[in-house]
């Protein structure tokens, strides 16, 4: 397993990051611990989740349990869970208010049954509370020993800059990683959001680095599963001609199209660990050979002309456009 600090801080991060959003409500428990298992006898050590996750939290329990069966399996996890979503039909039971934050945490290390969350992450931006109030409730909970560093997800670059300049007004570390939707076909991230994270030394963690399978071979497979489904095929219909060029190309290469889409990610060095969310043992196993690809120079210029990005960081990129 290869293993990267998570953006500016020391903390030693897999390239891979376990995404945990099937557990629990596909993927039965005794499943899902096995994937676990899996994953961190494969190195792996870096595991997503949400206290959203399964509804009612069902995924962070089910870690929760995975967890108490010892073996070291919380020492070797570094842990990330999220704060944002509803969680009950009350006020104050969704967002980033400070008494959300304290409740949130608290039902999280429930859940999770453990005494710490290593990485925080607000799930979405709150429009409507303060930067102070959301740091003030951070900070206390790093003071108490319950948080160790806190990151973002679906930020813009503007939210990123002002929460971490709000941050440095207050002597606090700050934003520590980005969790943002990026994949080879989803490219809008490299205009803004890159640029901040690199420029203020965050990690960038992709969700959905198959653009939802269909990076992932998804002609070769269009009758399966959730392939087969009404909005899949109609990104197939709308993109066809980049995905037969691209499944060409990765043919060409002798390498699965969902391995291509990985290593693409993973050879952006502001990229710390794609997303990945098996269902099985063997989705997680078959997901390691993207470590070991490096894509050549020539494979990555052709890859950019089937799927090409926003050109570059803005605002050069929006002059540039007529």
């Amino acid at each position: 397993m290869q293993y990267t600090q998570l953006g500016r801080t020391g903390l030693q991060v897999s390239r891979l990051c376990l995404g945990t959003g099937n557990f629990g409500a596909v993927t039965s428990e005794p499943g899902s611990c096995a994937v676990m298992d899996r994953a961190l006898d494969a190195g792996i050590n870096f595991f997503d989740t949400a206290n959203v996750y399964g509804g009612e939290g069902l995924t962070e329990r089910v870690i929760g349990r995975w967890f108490a069966k010892g073996g070291g399996r919380r020492e070797k996890t570094v842990i990330a869970t999220k704060v944002y979503g509803q969680t009950g039909e009350w006020p104050n039971e969704s967002k980033l208010s400070a008494l959300n934050i304290r409740r949130a945490c608290e039902a999280s290390l429930s859940r999770l049954q453990t005494d710490h969350i290593d990485l925080y992450q607000m799930h979405q931006l709150d429009r409507d509370t303060p930067w102070d109030e959301i740091w003030q409730a951070m900070e206390i909970l790093v003071q108490q020993g319950k948080v160790i560093y806190v990151g973002s997800s679906n930020f813009a670059g503007w939210h990123i800059a002002q929460a971490n300049e709000a941050a440095r007004r207050r002597g606090f570390l700050g934003l520590v990683s980005e969790q943002c939707k990026y994949s080879l076909a989803r490219r809008l991230v490299e205009m803004e959001v890159l640029p901040v994270c690199e420029g203020y030394g965050l990690g960038v963690m992709p969700w959905s680095p198959l653009t939802g399978g269909l990076l992932g071979g998804v002609l070769g497979k269009i009758t399966d599963g959730r392939r087969a489904g009404e909005l899949i095929q109609g990104l197939v219909n709308e993109h066809r001609p980049q995905l037969e060029a691209y499944e060409a190309l990765c043919a060409e290469t002798g390498e699965n199209p969902a391995h291509i889409a990985l290593a693409w990610l993973l050879a952006n060095p502001v990229v710390t660990a794609p997303i990945i969310g098996p269902r099985t043992v063997e989705q997680l196993e078959d997901s390691l050979r993207a470590l070991e690809i490096t894509l050549s120079a020539e494979t990555m210029q052709r890859l950019d002309e089937i799927f090409p990005g926003p050109g570059g960081p803005a605002p050069e990129t929006w002059l540039m456009r007529y």
